[in-house]
């Protein structure tokens, strides 16, 4: 694994942190633009009772309006492969790779992803796993309810 891809990943397990310090999901995202984070986020649906701030659209709200060029010059790095929802936004704007810490505590439409000619990397991350594996042990019906069971 690229020291590229860990150094983001990180970042975006800070994000995932603070939304567990703040009562929320853990989860994180960052985007990433010619090796800057250009935006982050982590799941706030329960701290905003927000049906839809998922990581990967609070971090895409924070980085603000940008061309539709620039998005194709980036990298958006998540803590969790992206819900249907997430992974629309994704390729709505034609971010071309998702680096993605884990995909076993949940997986979205990755085929949906790569038959878009979305590049995934999953990193494979214990310290991704545990971290919202604990979280879901410990609080399923708030998993039920953010990843829509």
């Amino acid at each position: 694994m690229g020291n590229e891809h860990l150094k983001f990943m990180i970042e975006a397990q800070k994000e995932a942190e603070k939304s567990l310090s703040d009562g929320g999901i853990p989860i994180g995202s960052v985007l990433v633009k010619n090796d800057d984070i250009i935006g982050r986020g982590h799941n706030k649906r329960i701290q905003m009772g927000s049906s839809i701030l998922h990581a990967e659209m609070d971090c895409l709200e924070n980085a603000g309006r940008l061309k539709s060029t620039d998005y194709k010059d980036c990298v958006i790095y998540t803590t969790l492969s992206p819900c249907a929802m997430c992974s629309g936004a994704i390729i709505l704007y034609n971010i071309p790779v998702v680096v993605m810490g884990e995909n076993e505590n949940f997986q979205g439409p990755e085929q949906y992803l790569t038959d878009s000619e979305v590049e995934l990397i999953n990193l494979d991350l214990d310290s991704c796993k545990d971290l919202l594996g604990n979280f879901i042990e410990n609080n399923s019906e708030l998993w039920d309810e953010d990843i829509g069971v």
